[in-house]
């Protein structure tokens, strides 16, 4: 009996793996479609260690998937649906074509509907897995937010992601969950932490829409993403108002009985709601607020490091006083501010906010109020100015929150050139990371008197050199006064021939003082060329001891390193070439 092999690529990559032409055909699929269905279910193209086999030895490089994700599309009742619409679509086009608007009336309110919660619910079956996952949704929503109907995008999508966005704004606040903050080009940076989760998003500055002249983004496969998002941060929404013992969707208490007589009840609680000045409603009062709790520290853990345990501890009680940085200050913003950020960071801190009311719905107290304490101001000066407040910058905010503390308003009063916002998001502690000045005078406030401290080594290095010469002076005399006093003793020992074990004994004592007199020691001098050398040597033979399979590896860190090294560098040559420009500036 003849035992037959399996026959080539059946096995091993070449089973595993399926081109996108294939898996189109097998799923009975357009591009579109597949494309979509990919986006919801998070499938993505993978990258096999040998395509040429992955591939079945065809050449080229095509888009590969993992047979079993296919396998596992083919369950899918979205693909059922997406059939559905394109039956629809087709009957409506027969039914426009024929003129028959009874029917597209009739399959208009039998239109399709897809529903994506049970792929929320196998995409993230925990609340702390769609948190973990709730960075680039949110940075997605944010964008989405702010745009305006475009020919891919409905405007119910923009509306949706803008009322799902300043939801997810108030639970921060009521939370108050905000750690850092930080503004650059791309816009506003910000990090939260709920339910121990780290969760960094970006803000857009707002400005008008502009339209690009190319297609270069497709605007389509984006809006699939959001689709799925929506969906997703209305669940996260949902679950993070009960935690917090909110309402959802959110409630305020009714002022007086304005909104019974307005035109659109719902327009005007919805602007109350993106003004984000007007504390939710809870559900049960009796329970504390988020605000009273404290944080303890788990007495049963693992760790043994008492170090460790107390920057614990430390870092707790920094959290705890950052949560109400800003209490007890009212704050009135400028119309020239960006109302919506600063509002956002101040109520996260605990503070008071307001603005003037004839700009946006909301304001809480007028610019006249005697008990405002600072004043956000982005223009050179002013005609009228109170005493009893400060009229800063809102850099001050934004450097407050990063600081964790209230910093002196000196350097942000109103018309001063502002220092350097850092950003808080870089590690200072990793190698290699180029630190300016500014931010290293903050990691160490003694940054500044390195001069002086360099000043005060060399004084003390001179003192020291002439506390050493009379140090040395000294014991010179004390061994004059030794030996005199010794030959004082040989002379007494040899006029006292009459007991020679006493001459014994002072010999030998004079022998033991003379062994142990202070000598000058003398300094080895080593040579560095020949120490660098050896160095140089020994991590070459370093280097060869490598294996082959690392060895790929290594040359890639090594040129990482490199380019970090030079980048540094660059910026380090920047930095010294702006401040000899400064100074000629100030000169002049």
């Amino acid at each position: 009996m003849v035992v037959r092999g399996k026959k080539k690529y059946q096995t091993g990559e070449g089973a595993q793996f399926i081109t996108r032409r294939a898996a189109l055909r097998k799923l009975q699929l357009t591009l579109n479609d597949f494309r979509k269905v990919c986006i919801l279910k998070g499938i993505y193209p993978r990258e096999p260690r040998n395509r040429k086999r992955a591939q079945k030895g065809e050449p080229g490089i095509k888009t590969l998937y993992h047979k079993k994700d296919i396998q596992f599309l083919m369950h899918e009742p979205i693909i059922l649906k997406l059939r559905d619409y394109k039956i629809f679509n087709r009957k409506i086009g027969r039914a426009k074509a024929m003129n028959d608007f009874a029917k597209v009336k009739r399959y208009l309110n039998n239109h399709p509907t897809l529903k994506l919660d049970h792929i929320v619910k196998e995409r993230y079956p925990t609340f702390i897995d769609a948190l973990r996952d709730l960075d680039d949704c949110l940075t997605l929503c944010f964008l989405f937010s702010t745009f305006p109907s475009l020919p891919h995008i409905p405007r119910d999508q923009s509306s949706l992601c803008r009322r799902l966005t300043i939801e997810f704004l108030h639970a921060v606040i009521a939370a108050k969950a905000l750690r850092k903050v930080f503004v650059s080009i791309k816009g506003y940076y910000y990090q939260a932490e709920l339910k121990g989760q780290t969760i960094t998003w970006i803000v857009p500055h707002h400005f008008c829409f502009e339209p690009q002249a190319k297609n270069e983004v497709d605007f389509k496969v984006m809006s699939t993403f959001v689709e799925f998002y929506i969906v997703m941060l209305g669940f996260v929404n949902y679950r993070l108002y009960h935690s917090l013992n909110l309402y959802y969707p959110p409630k305020f208490i009714n002022s007086g009985n304005i909104e019974k007589t307005l035109i659109d009840e719902g327009a005007f609680v919805s602007e109350r709601i993106s003004a984000l000045n007007i504390p939710l409603i809870s559900l049960d009062p009796s329970i504390q607020a988020v605000e009273d709790e404290e944080t303890e520290i788990d007495n049963f853990s693992n760790e043994t490091d008492s170090t460790k345990i107390e920057a614990a501890r430390m870092e707790v009680e920094k959290i705890r006083k950052l949560k109400t940085l800003f209490k007890g200050k009212k704050i009135f913003i400028n119309r020239e501010v960006p109302r919506e950020p600063l509002v956002f960071i101040i109520r996260c801190f605990g503070g008071e906010v307001s603005w003037d009311k004839l700009l946006f719905i909301g304001s809480t107290f007028d610019e006249k109020d005697e008990t405002i304490t600072h004043q956000i101001v982005d223009r050179s000066q002013m005609d009228k100015q109170y005493m009893s407040r400060y009229y800063v910058q809102p850099q001050w905010i934004f450097d407050s929150v990063n600081a964790r503390e209230l910093l002196p308003v000196e350097k942000y009063l109103m018309g001063v050139i502002l220092p350097p916002h850092l950003s808080p998001f870089t590690d200072t502690q990793q190698d290699q990371t180029y630190i300016p000045p500014e931010e290293r005078a903050l990691i160490d406030p003694d940054y500044k008197l390195n001069d002086l401290k360099a000043d005060l080594r060399k004084e003390t290095e001179n003192n020291d050199d002439e506390e050493s010469k009379d140090e040395e002076e000294k014991i010179d005399n004390d061994d004059l006064n030794i030996e005199s006093n010794e030959e004082t003793e040989e002379e007494e020992v040899d006029n006292n021939t009459q007991i020679p074990a006493e001459k014994e004994k002072t010999q030998t004592r004079l022998q033991k003082k003379k062994a142990m007199k202070v000598k000058v020691g003398e300094v080895t001098k080593k040579n560095q060329w020949e120490e660098v050398q050896r160095q140089k040597q020994e991590y070459r033979l370093r280097e060869k001891m490598i294996k082959n399979k690392h060895r790929n590896l290594y040359r890639s860190m090594m040129k990482g390193r490199e380019e970090r090294r030079k980048a540094i560098w660059l910026l380090r040559k920047k930095r010294r070439i702006y401040d000899t420009d400064k100074k000629e500036e100030t000169k002049k």
